[in-house]
This record gives structure tokens, C-alpha cells and sequence, in this order.
């Protein structure tokens, strides 16, 4: 069984992507579905409200704070070698690394950039927001999908 400052590691790694899957998991399952009920130029000036507000320091903490916990936990796993946990423990990390931190960097970001630089009230923007509610919601069920199983991976590394 991990212990000591591994065992901490490792309940933090449960508790951080656990934390980012519910968040994702609550814009895949309502955010995301009521911010389609409002007319485009609406829902674009919301979306980029929230996006605005995401990058303040209480959730960037926590989803980057989670990154790079999964990013040393990933290193000791890779020096230490525990007997037990192993593949869990780097399966944990390479789910929420690449499937949460690296889908937020080439799916969600540039869509809420492109999204970010049009007028809520313009025909372009009408035009994007279906296709960005259709692909953001899309690869955040992926995100969400993702960071849950880094959460489970870390739990099972625990038994």
C-alpha cells in the first residue's frame, strides 16, 4: 500500500482532479445546455463572462495546481517504482495531463479565444455560437470524462 508523503500525494491527486471533473462535468450538464436557451448575442456575452472569470486565481489553483500535482506524481512514480499502484498512478496522471490540461489547451482555449474576439451583438458571432456550443461542449465531455478517470486511477492506486 502507498504511504507517507506518497499516500498525501496521491489523496491531493484524488481530490484535485476530482474537483475539475465535477466543475467540467457541471458545464457539460447544464452550464453549457442553458447558455444554448439564450439568444446568440447573449450566450456569447455570458460565455465570455465565464470565460474571463475562469482564469481568476480560485480555479486556475486547482486545475493547474492539479496539472502539477499529476506532473510529480507521474516523476515519483517514475523514480520510486512502488511495488503497488504503479500503472494506476500513471495512468491518473497521463489522464488528466493530456486529456484535461492538454484538450484545454488545443480544443477549449482557442474556441473561447476565437469566441472572445467577436461582437456579441454581430452575425458572426450568431454564426460561430452554434458550432462553439456544439465543439467546446463536445471535447469538455472528454475533459470531464478524462479528469474523472484520473480521479478513479488515483483512487485504485489507493487500494
Amino acid at each position: 500500500m502507498i504511504d507517507g508523503p506518497y499516500f498525501v500525494l496521491t489523496v491531493l491527486g484524488v481530490l484535485g482532479t476530482g474537483l475539475v471533473a465535477g466543475v467540467f462535468c457541471g458545464f457539460s450538464t447544464f452550464v453549457m445546455r442553458g447558455l444554448g436557451t439564450l439568444p446568440p448575442a447573449q450566450g456569447v456575452a455570458a460565455m465570455n463572462a465565464i470565460n474571463a472569470a475562469a482564469v481568476a486565481p480560485p480555479f486556475m489553483i486547482v486545475f493547474l495546481g492539479s496539472a502539477a500535482l499529476c506532473a510529480v506524481i507521474a516523476v515519483v512514480t517514475f523514480v520510486l517504482w512502488p511495488d503497488e499502484g504503479t500503472v494506476e498512478l500513471l495512468v491518473g496522471s497521463a489522464l488528466y495531463l493530456f486529456g484535461s490540461l492538454g484538450l484545454t489547451m488545443v480544443a477549449n482555449v482557442p474556441r473561447n479565444d476565437a469566441l472572445a474576439g467577436l461582437e456579441p451583438d454581430t452575425p458572426p458571432a450568431a454564426a460561430y455560437w452554434a458550432a462553439y456550443l456544439r465543439e467546446w461542449t463536445l471535447w469538455n465531455h472528454i475533459r470531464t470524462a478524462a479528469s474523472a478517470g484520473a480521479a478513479l486511477a488515483y483512487v485504485l492506486a489507493l487500494t
